[in-house]
């Protein structure tokens, strides 16, 4: 498994095998700063066979099993065991928008974007259910993986 940093003109790329992640050099506030907004609404299209990714059994496991306690707060977990969390709750991640996360319950269905500060929850209206609009509710990483999930899972 190795990590791979490159540059092409202003951007900085970093890649492994499990995630990759595209930065711009801003000469403003920080030298860093994330290009593409996790919160941009995907387009819902849900099709588990054509936006899943193929994911080999033996990693996903190993993630799971280095998850911090369910106590612990989100903050406190890698990227990698924050996927593999998701993906045990039954979330897919879009082909689109790798910080986009689809889940499709026989109640309802939402989006999960990881934004940079906040983990965004917006149960679709398109989904099952009576929703009149999109519902978002906002979480911080600060929470526990167990409140989170219970606030997730509980529906809108």
């Amino acid at each position: 498994m190795s990590t791979v940093f490159f540059s092409v003109s202003n951007f900085i790329f970093f890649s492994n095998p499990n995630y990759s992640v595209r930065y711009s050099i801003s000469p403003k506030a920080t030298p860093f700063r994330l290009v593409r907004s996790p919160r941009r609404l995907a387009t819902p299209v849900f099709s588990k066979s054509s936006e899943a990714e193929e994911v080999s059994a033996a990693p996903e496991d190993e993630w799971l099993k280095r998850l911090p306690d369910k106590k612990k707060p989100l903050y406190s977990h890698s990227l990698p065991c924050i996927e593999a969390w998701l993906r045990s709750l039954g979330f897919f991640q879009s082909r689109e928008d790798r910080a986009v996360w689809l889940i499709e319950k026989p109640e309802w269905h939402a989006q999960l974007s990881l934004d940079v500060t906040d983990l965004y929850v917006r149960y679709l209206k398109t989904g099952p259910g009576n929703l009149e609009k999109d519902m978002e509710r906002r979480f911080s990483y600060a929470l526990s993986r167990e409140d989170i999930e219970n606030a997730v899972l509980g529906g809108p």
